[in-house]
């Protein structure tokens, strides 16, 4: 697909790894609609870019909420070519940990963003997306969704994002084989360890350190590095139903 003159959603996009999608779209001739709950931080990206670009308050957890957002999205710019999930929130606990037991809340509001959030948008999205014009191929859209490493390698203290992002990896093929029938592919990317907004607040022999536990490159990963990846994933066609580990070959380790 070519992104020039097509419209995508962007979950997450006004930070991390969804700002640098949303400049890599625009910049490539996209348009992008933002869809994130940092108000401040989306109305800023969305003024630099201009007026290709729109910010949309959503929480993907909410069905109105993530309606409206398609909604003013569709009105925006038309139909919705791609979907890129960049949302998602951290969590770290052990299941038995000093204090007793792992907080169900935390678990649960986890679980509740990081997947079912992704899959609510992914749905309501492609509810949509099926009824596109075909282009090359009859390809109608295409949904990118971001894991993590941890859905494979999950430290101690992992459970709930480990689960949340194994939940992701293990609904892409049965998602692309479902909307294979509609011309709408699906793919994720898991990235390694990356310059997100988490990992800037950490002192910079902290981020050193991390970065000198990846195999090759020796650093942290890009956030322009995972656009690069998301902007191949769209332009090739043949990349259906699958997850890619973006990670420099780490392997993560017990703790």
């Amino acid at each position: 697909m070519d992104i020039q003159n097509h419209h995508f959603v962007v979950t997450g996009g006004s930070s991390g790894l969804g700002a640098a999608v949303t400049r890599r779209l625009v910049a490539a001739g996209g348009k992008v609609t933002i869809a994130d709950v940092n108000v401040t931080k989306g109305e800023e990206l969305t003024a630099e870019l201009g007026g290709n670009v729109i910010f949309a308050h959503t929480d993907i957890t909410s069905t109105d909420s993530v309606q409206a957002c398609l909604n003013k999205a569709v009105a925006s710019f038309g139909e919705i070519k791609g979907l890129i999930n960049c949302a998602g929130i951290p969590g770290a606990s052990r299941v038995v940990g000093r204090h007793g037991a792992h907080d169900l809340e935390m678990y649960s509001r986890i679980i509740n963003v990081n997947l079912v959030g992704t899959f609510n948008i992914i749905r309501l999205t492609a509810e949509k997306m099926q009824h596109n014009a075909p282009g090359e191929s009859d390809e109608r859209g295409v949904i990118i969704n971001t894991a993590s490493v941890a859905a494979f390698d999950g430290q101690i203290g992992q459970a709930a994002y480990s689960a949340s992002k194994g939940g992701i990896v293990s609904m892409t093929l049965p998602l692309a084989r479902e909307f294979a029938n509609f011309g709408i592919r699906v793919m994720t990317i898991a990235p390694g360890m990356f310059l997100t907004p988490m990992v800037d607040a950490l002192p910079p022999e902290a981020q050193a350190s991390l970065g000198a536990a990846v195999p090759f490159p020796k650093r942290l990963g890009r956030p322009e590095e995972y656009a690069q990846l998301a902007q191949q994933i769209i332009e090739n066609v043949m990349l259906n139903g699958e997850v890619i580990r973006l990670d420099g070959s780490i392997r993560m380790q017990a703790k």
